[in-house]
């Protein structure tokens, strides 16, 4: 019998990394593998690493919580994308769809509910988004990594099943990172990550800070989308806007992560095993998502936390050095921590609703 999935989810890498970890899964059972993103999206980017999955674009709109012109149109482009979603499902005639999340996704999920089509939601931050909230009425299942958020959901869909880590992660190599980088064994290495989009501030901040930093560490920095600085060019310090293929080897070799605190990503580190200071998104910029997901993790005594409000150049050299010296302390509290096979909970839980 022919078993068709459609994966959706886009508009950052962490609406995408976790269907990357998935996919693998369902292609070596034998199913047909689908995805439905947007039409300039990054997930784009990202699914096209992987062969033989076909991807098919509709339209999207952003759906913010603050006063903008483009929440005029942009309810239009989501209704424009329900019809091409329920459209193309029909078509397809897929067996299940799985969302990851983002804005992409409410059309997705709507046009597989418009089509009869059982469907499961993963949510990775502790207090769901809105893309999910709109979406939980039309589904089976939601998936949530941290045990806070079934308090937060209060439904029966709600199932826990902790952290999803892309298995490809764990055979990064430190010698090859090194010598993608150009570096050498004699200084401890920081990765500096502010998500696929980038981080302005912490950017800046960090280029602010370079001549002192480099005196101790060797710098990788993820920059974002079109915000490499050509200008800043120094022995020790590399820059690139988003990295795929390499991000094995370059986690492998760090000694500290520096980044923002989407769940995706931390959870990651922490199964890695990898000391981090977490510097989130603020209020004004999300909906506070990145701050609870930092403090669970500073409670837990994985992390290292420093607020945006309180980031200064004195502040962020003293949280870097603070979590270093302390890294040893960080990677035996993260050991303790016992991962939940999560992937393998999720494709039970896949196939459960679509009864196969």
């Amino acid at each position: 019998m022919n078993k068709t999935i459609v994966f959706t989810g886009g508009g950052s890498a962490g609406h995408v990394t976790v269907n990357l970890a998935l996919i693998p899964k369902f292609v070596e059972m034998g199913w047909e593998v689908l995805y439905i993103g947007s039409e300039q999206g990054i997930e784009r980017q990202l699914v096209s690493t992987i062969p033989n999955i076909e991807y098919y674009s509709i339209a999207s709109g952003k759906l913010r919580r603050y006063l903008d012109w483009n929440n005029i149109k942009d309810p239009f482009k989501v209704i424009k994308g329900v019809f091409q979603a329920r459209k193309l499902i029909k078509r397809l005639k897929p067996n299940v769809v799985f969302s990851k999340g983002g804005f992409v996704s409410v059309p997705v999920v709507m046009g597989s509910w418009l089509n009869k089509v059982p469907a499961v939601i993963h949510e990775s931050d502790m207090t769901p988004g809105l893309a999910n909230k709109l979406s939980i009425p039309f589904v089976q299942k939601v998936c949530v990594t941290f045990k806070e958020t079934l308090q937060h959901l209060r439904t029966r869909k709600a199932v826990y099943v902790g952290a999803i880590v892309r298995e490809e992660l764990y055979e990064g190599n430190a010698v090859r990172g090194l010598l993608f980088c150009k570096f050498t064994k004699d200084k401890p290495v920081l990765l500096i990550m502010g998500g696929s989009l980038g981080s302005q501030r912490i950017n800046q901040v960090v280029r602010a800070n370079l001549s002192a930093l480099l005196n101790d560490f060797q710098i990788v920095h993820l920059c974002g989308k079109g915000q490499v600085d050509p200008a800043v060019g120094t022995r020790g310090y590399i820059q690139y806007e988003y990295i795929t293929d390499e991000l094995p080897d370059m986690l492998a070799m760090c000694d500290l992560v520096i980044s923002r605190a989407g769940s995706n990503s931390i959870f990651e580190f922490l199964a890695l095993r990898k000391p981090m200071l977490l510097i989130p998104l603020t209020r004004n910029a999300s909906r506070g998502d990145q701050i609870l997901n930092a403090q669970s993790f500073g409670k837990s005594g994985f992390a290292g936390v420093l607020l945006e409000e309180d980031l200064t150049q004195e502040s962020f050299l003293e949280g870097i050095y603070k979590v270093f010296e302390n890294k040893e302390e960080y990677k035996t509290n993260m050991a303790r921590h016992e991962g939940e096979h999560a992937a393998d909970k999720v494709v039970e839980l896949i196939l459960q609703v679509a009864k196969m």
